[in-house]
């Protein structure tokens, strides 16, 4: 059996993969590492991997310390040259089979790398945030009924009407509080209702939402591609999300809509072969709302999505907690890129 047979599988990993024999020659490369040297695997396949390397003596060395089993896994940063293109850095790690006659090399792009460790700490912080909200909220809940009733037995026993303003107070703010608890625990009590979802009337519909509320200054781009298929979703909690993301955009574009120059952009796009949240999808949806508002203020911008952080006064903070819950229940992730005058909220969602 050949080795690009026996290593056929290697071309289903997002990362770069050249397995080598007799010092450093390769005996395959996969389809990611073609994609990453802009080189054919019949052009690889043959040359010396030390050579794509802006430092060959530092494969050489690592090489040379496997196969004498000073290690079994060696790890390193290095600069892997491209073709037309600025050297990628990346992170080396270097094992060997059994017996140690040919060695897997397997290269992580930095930037990959730094992408996965961002999507790792927001699953973490997602499912941290979920554990709190639930227990807080039950926590809440479960005094706010006996502090209202309380408030409306001693309404009862009471003959003045100006004391009756401080219970009526009391029960006005419990059924706030109340109200804060049932939105926090939303989206974990209603059940996940599947069916098929057109992204765009998803869109659509946010989009005729936001101009009912915001009339004057604003103008909405669609920036759609038709050809996006119809995906097994949550229609519901997509609106949802779309629109919380979007109201929040407006609400910060509030300057800009009184100038008559806010714009608000919904775009939609299809990614093909992409990692995210570990995983390698064939195809995903990528949907950008963005707006030319001042930006995200950089005391919040690490904290953006948890709960009860606003960016504004008044604010809830549970719009973005909510919408990425709902997009996490759809197997996707929320990214967000701001700068002064433009913020780009990035939603991925799996496609079939």
């Amino acid at each position: 059996m050949d080795a690009i047979t026996r290593y056929q599988s290697f071309d289903l990993l997002a990362t770069l993969v050249a397995v080598v024999e007799n010092e450093a020659s390769v005996s395959f490369a996969n389809s990611a590492l073609e994609d990453a040297m802009g080189l054919s695997r019949r052009s690889i396949v043959g040359s010396n991997l030390c050579d794509v390397f802006t430092e060959p003596a530092l494969l050489q060395n690592a090489l040379l310390g496997v196969r004498d089993n000073a290690f079994a896994v060696l790890r390193y940063d290095a600069f892997l040259k491209r073709l037309g293109a600025e050297p990628m850095p990346v992170h080396v790690i270097i094992s060997w089979t059994e017996p140690a006659v040919e060695i897997v090399v397997e290269m992580v792009p930095l930037e990959k790398q730094t992408r996965q460790d961002r999507e790792e700490r927001l699953a973490e912080q997602a499912q941290t945030n979920k554990e709190l909200i639930r227990n807080l909220a039950h926590e809440i809940k479960n005094p706010l009924g006996g502090i209202r009733g309380a408030a409306q037995l001693l309404e009862m026993e009471m003959e003045s009407a100006e004391l009756t303003e401080y219970t009526q107070v009391i029960i006005r703010e419990a059924d706030r509080l109340q109200s804060l608890v049932d939105r926090l625990l939303a989206p974990h009590r209603r059940p996940h209702m599947v069916s098929d979802v057109n992204i765009h009337e998803v869109c659509e519909r946010v989009r005729s939402l936001i101009l009912a509320e915001f009339p004057k200054g604003l103008k909405v781009v669609r920036d759609y591609d038709t050809s996006i298929p119809e995906f097994r979703g949550d229609h519901e909690q997509l609106i949802q999300t779309v629109l919380n993301i979007a109201h929040n955009a407006c609400q910060a574009l509030s300057e800009r809509m009184t100038a008559g120059d806010a714009v608000l952009t919904f775009r939609s796009r299809v990614l093909r072969q992409i990692t995210f949240g570990k995983q390698r999808y064939r195809l995903a949806l990528e949907l950008h709302v963005i707006d030319n508002g001042p930006g995200v203020p950089d005391s919040i911008k690490d904290r953006i999505f948890y709960p009860l952080v606003s960016g504004r006064e008044g604010g809830s903070g549970l719009g973005l907690t909510l919408a990425q819950t709902f997009v996490q229940q759809h197997h996707g992730l929320i990214e967000v890129d701001s700068t002064p005058g433009r913020t780009d909220f990035k939603i991925l969602i799996p496609l079939p």
